[in-house]
């Protein structure tokens, strides 16, 4: 059976229950509840018993035509749905076959992360990644959702849709087909705008100014598996979720069913806005199990701004890695609070590092905005505009310090990682030496081929010990304990031993992996 076909041949015939005669208090009573509205009924005065009476009868009748009858979506969606589109693309085999995975998807196949990660617009077949062969031609096709946002014909849809597409179509709602132009893509969001010519009377939907609220009724419109115009309703789960997609999650999470083919869709709320663009949804088996995750109104609109107006997305950047402050590592700095963006290195000559910021600053405020986390500040400067000045409070060895800098631009492209493990010993260090209160052997960075010249690299973990809880692994190197920088294992035993002197519970350890810096707080009293 094709995934465009329904099977009703395990359903049962619906057969109403036969049932007693209520009393009329308990009719009444039950329709209220049924309309859902929690509506009194009036006139329960009918004679208790299983057996009612004619004039208890037309009391009842009374009753139930006085209960106001459940309110259904029916009108929001005549007036909605027409702004839907069926996005089809068709996609050059020899690019497709050089994507093993689908290429927003950053998880392994078959990996937790992955079926938790699954994106539901991709080729058809495949719940994610890239679908079979279409036959001729080496040509892929695949199926989305979008809607126009204007009359002239611009339409929103997801990146991973339109991604990599040799041609778009759209269908609308009147069953009519267009050919589209991508105007623009997004992947760090992915959003894409794209455009139908010709027209300049398309219904058109609009993207809400508020912010939803957890429990709001939620419908989603879109083309499952093909079907096209295919209306689900739901409530808001939860919103402000994290999916692990990059820095800029920020997803509502609703029930209302999506499947694939839904993806770029709308998220509509009860007064016909759009509330979010459907992306992604948990799915261990690949079908809707009532987790389903939209990208807000509000980031959608700053992204197709710029899309609309110069094809990219340009985003402030200040030039910092950054990691969550957790309760040990606010205990280490003295912070009252688990809030704000703890750096573990500013990038040299960047914005940050220029204005002043150093490793083991907490970013706690943007121009005079408290930043509850290390994903609050990137979703934070990367909807600035670089050029922009703006006013850092950071806590600085126990005080507040305020800087002011210039925003920059994201860079599109990473740096290379570092290999420690590509050097010509195959990788091995020196037998190191063992630090017992930190469960590591370690060795100077400058001892260690392919290690660098500063910090000490980390040769062998205890595995029963509280480095090996806390992440560090083998060739990573340490590069501050304390705040203290260090070259020799013994420059380590004293940073710990200062510590343990001040009362510290535990110190905050500066490593690096690769390219990438990270604090990791240690206990000091415990080997």
């Amino acid at each position: 059976m094709s995934d465009r076909q329904s099977d009703f041949s395990n359903f049962p015939s619906y057969v109403a229950p036969r049932r007693s005669l209520f009393s009329a208090r308990k009719f009444a009573l039950m329709a209220s509840v049924v309309a859902g509205l929690g509506v009194a009924a009036y006139g329960l005065g009918a004679p208790q018993g299983d057996f009612l009476t004619t004039s208890a009868h037309a009391q009842v009748n009374k009753d139930v035509r006085q209960v106001q009858q459940p309110v259904g979506f029916a009108d929001i969606v005549e007036r909605v749905k027409p702004s839907v589109i069926s996005v089809r693309v068709k996609i050059n085999e020899k690019q497709v076959s050089s994507d093993s995975t689908d290429s927003d998807n950053p998880f392994p196949p078959g990996s937790p992360m992955e079926r938790f990660f699954r994106r539901f617009g991709g080729p058809d077949g495949f719940p994610g990644g890239r679908g079979p062969r279409g036959g001729r031609g080496g040509v892929v096709t695949g199926q989305g959702s979008g809607f126009f946002i204007s009359a002239d014909g611009y339409a929103v849809t997801n990146n991973h849709v339109v991604d990599g597409a040799d041609t778009v179509e759209v269908t609308t709602d009147d069953g009519k087909t267009y050919n589209a132009k991508v105007i623009g893509t997004d992947q760090r969001t992915d959003v894409a705008l794209i455009k139908v010519e010709g027209r300049s009377d398309f219904p058109f939907a609009k993207l809400s100014d508020g912010q939803p609220r957890i429990g709001d009724w939620v419908l989603a419109v879109g083309n499952p598996f093909g079907l096209g115009g295919t209306v689900t309703a739901g409530i808001v789960s939860a919103r402000g979720r994290d999916i692990g997609n990059g820095p800029y999650d920020d997803f509502i999470q609703i029930d209302a069913p999506v499947n694939k083919g839904n993806s770029g869709g709308p998220a509509f709320d009860t007064q016909g806005e759009v509330m979010g663009v459907n992306t992604a949804i948990y799915s261990p088996s690949g079908g809707s199990v009532g987790i389903a995750f939209s990208i807000p109104a509000s980031t959608v609109k700053t992204v197709i701004a710029q899309l609309k107006d110069k094809g990219t997305v340009s985003r402030g950047w200040i030039g910092v890695q950054i990691q969550p402050v957790t309760p040990e590592i606010a205990d280490s700095l003295g912070l009252k609070k688990t809030e704000g963006a703890l750096v573990a290195e500013p990038q040299a000559n960047g914005p940050a590092a220029k204005a002043g910021v150093e490793s083991g600053d907490v970013i706690t405020r943007v121009n005079d905005q408290p930043v509850k986390d290390a994903r609050e500040l990137a979703r934070t400067i990367g909807g600035m505009a670089p050029g922009a000045t703006i006013k850092l409070v950071v806590f600085h060895k126990g005080q507040d310090k305020i800087l002011s800098l210039t925003l920059g631009e994201l860079p599109n492209a990473k740096a290379a990682k570092v290999d420690l493990g590509s050097d010509d010993d195959g990788g091995k260090a020196t037998k190191g030496t063992s630090v017992p209160n930190l469960g590591l052997t370690l060795a100077p960075a400058s001892s260690v081929a392919g290690a660098g010249k500063e910090g000490v690299v980390v040769t062998n973990v205890d595995q029963s010990g509280v480095s090996a809880e806390r992440g560090l692994k083998e060739g990573d190197v340490i590069l501050e304990v304390a705040g203290k920088l260090v070259g020799t294992p013994n420059e380590v035993r004293d940073a710990l031993t200062a510590a343990r002197a001040d009362n510290k519970n535990s110190v905050l350890v500066r490593v690096r992996t690769g390219d990438s810096s990270r604090f990791v707080a240690v206990p000091v009293g415990k080997g």
